[in-house]
C-alpha cells in the first residue's frame, strides 16, 4: 500500500520511530513537530493521512485537527499519552478517526493507518447486508461507495472515512441493532477491545450531519444497553 502520511509531534524521536516502520511499509513519511509547522506541512504537501499527537507546542492537536476539517476530509488518526476518556472523545468529535494511545506499538499505528486508507481507498471487507454494494439508496439516504459519496435529501454530506464507514454499515441493514464492538469491528476490521466508546462521539457527528435531533433522534436511534440501529423514514 502507498501513501503519504504527515507525521505530528513535537518528540522527534517517536517520528523518527514511526517515519522508520512507516517508511518499511512503502509510506511516503513527512514530518512536523509544531502546531504552525504541521499545518504548513499539510498544506504543502496534501497527505493522504494524517497521525497527529494532542500535546504540541505553539498550538495543540485539537486546534490543528480543526483547521485541516475546516478545508479537508482527510483521515487522521490521534496520537496521545492522555489517559481521560474526555479527551479522545473531544478529538473524535472535532473530527478525528481513530487515537493509538502512549505508549503504543509501532506495529499497531502502522496496521491502523493501513486499515483507515484502506477505507478511504475503498477496499472494503463484506458481511451480513453487504454494506460492500457500489451504491445503495434508503429512505432519503444515498451512499455511492466508489466515489465515497453521502446525501440526505439530495444534500451531500461531509463525513471522516470513520464516519462514511458506519453510516454505511448502519444503513446496510436498517432497523437491525448493532452493538457498539460491532460496528467498531465493521468499520475498522479486526479486534475493536477499548474502542467501543469512540462510536458514540461519531454518532453524534453524524446525527448532526443528518439534522438528526440529537435529543430525539428519529434516523440513529439508541437502543439502550445495546447499541444502534438506523431508521429510514420515507421520503418527503
Amino acid at each position: 500500500m502507498e501513501g503519504k502520511i504527515l507525521v505530528i509531534d513535537d518528540e522527534r524521536k517517536i517520528v523518527q520511530l514511526v517515519k522508520t516502520y512507516l517508511e518499511a511499509s512503502g509510506f511516503t513519511v513527512v514530518p512536523a513537530y509544531t502546531g504552525p509547522d504541521a499545518l504548513q506541512a499539510f498544506r504543502q504537501h496534501q497527505p493522504d493521512l494524517v497521525v497527529l499527537d494532542l500535546m504540541l507546542p505553539g498550538m495543540d492537536g485539537l486546534q490543528v485537527l480543526a483547521q485541516i476539517r475546516r478545508s479537508s476530509p482527510v483521515p487522521v488518526i490521534l496520537l496521545t499519552a492522555r489517559g481521560e476518556e474526555s479527551d479522545k472523545i473531544a478529538g473524535l468529535e472535532v473530527g478525528a478517526d481513530d487515537y493509538v494511545v502512549k505508549p503504543f506499538s509501532p506495529k499497531e499505528l502502522t496496521a491502523r493507518v493501513r486499515a483507515v486508507l484502506r477505507r478511504t481507498k475503498g477496499i472494503e471487507s463484506g458481511f451480513e447486508g453487504d454494506p460492500g454494494r457500489a451504491s445503495f439508496q434508503v429512505g432519503e439516504l444515498s451512499l455511492n461507495r466508489s466515489l465515497r459519496l453521502a446525501r440526505w435529501g439530495g444534500r451531500e454530506l461531509e463525513l471522516t472515512s470513520f464516519q462514511f464507514e458506519l453510516l454505511s454499515t448502519l444503513a446496510s441493514s436498517p432497523g437491525r441493532v448493532f452493538t457498539r464492538l460491532q460496528l467498531v469491528e465493521h468499520v475498522q476490521g479486526g479486534s475493536g477491545d477499548g474502542y467501543e466508546r469512540t462510536i458514540d462521539a461519531h454518532v453524534k457527528n453524524l446525527r448532526k450531519a443528518l439534522g438528526d435531533d440529537a435529543r430525539n433522534p428519529q434516523i440513529l436511534v439508541t437502543v439502550r444497553g445495546v447499541g444502534y440501529k438506523f431508521n429510514a423514514p420515507a421520503p418527503r
